[in-house]
């Protein structure tokens, strides 16, 4: 199955894309799509280990299965005061 990951803010300057398709078995979680992205992302694993999650605009733990097109938005820590 094909999902999309959506970047943003420091994920998005780090990786140089705000977008990225995946293909995933069928089955496949949350977990094994950020497991997926590192692959080719590397740079981004202190950062990811740290985000949300959010599948169709709706924050999802890393246990969510995904289906089919599905949109999986990594909403990076924010710090600041």
């Amino acid at each position: 199955m094909q999902i999309t990951i959506r970047l943003f803010a420091i994920l998005r300057e780090r990786c140089g894309v705000g977008e990225v398709s995946l293909n995933l078995p069928p089955g496949a979680t949350v977990a094994v799509a950020r497991d997926e992205f590192l692959k080719t992302f590397p740079q981004s694993g202190d950062v990811m280990a740290r985000a949300a999650f959010a599948v169709n605009r709706s924050y999802a733990p890393a246990a969510t299965p995904l289906h089919e097109g599905d949109e999986v938005a990594v909403i990076p820590p924010v710090s600041g005061g």
